[in-house]
């Protein structure tokens, strides 16, 4: 089967993030596909490479990171999501007129056209968080 999902909570907000972590891990692992993995409200807060949890704690964001390169996966942070809490790729960076980019590994910057696509082309698009 293939999946797409969408996540709108924070890594260390609500269990949304964590969940869909383990459920497309696990999906993949039992040999489906994901389309796609679209962030969206709080759920881009996922894609900044600036999180530093505790050591013992887990580090979300390096999942997806690590996830995404085993797995070729398609991360995709929503760009106006991502504006409105300060996520920027270097393009955006320099196209708002910021000295700096956040954007973790694994993870690019586009529009909510990526969500309307994994939708249509997967059988099922799973949404964790509100």
């Amino acid at each position: 089967m293939k999946f797409s999902i969408m996540v709108n909570e924070g890594p260390y907000q609500h269990q949304s993030s964590d969940s869909a972590y383990q459920f497309t891990k696990a999906a993949l692992e039992k040999g489906h596909e994901i389309f796609r993995v679209f962030f969206y409200h709080d759920g881009v807060n996922n894609a900044t490479c600036l999180t530093v949890p505790p050591q013992d704690d887990r580090h979300v964001v390096n999942r997806w990171s690590e996830l995404s390169k085993k797995y070729n996966l398609d991360l995709v942070v929503c760009i106006a999501a991502a504006q409105r809490r300060g996520i920027l790729d270097d393009n955006e960076a320099k196209r708002q007129g910021k000295n700096a980019s956040n954007i973790a590994e694994g993870f690019r910057i586009s529009g909510l056209g990526q969500l309307i696509e994994a939708g249509i082309q997967a059988d099922r698009l799973v949404v964790f968080g509100d």
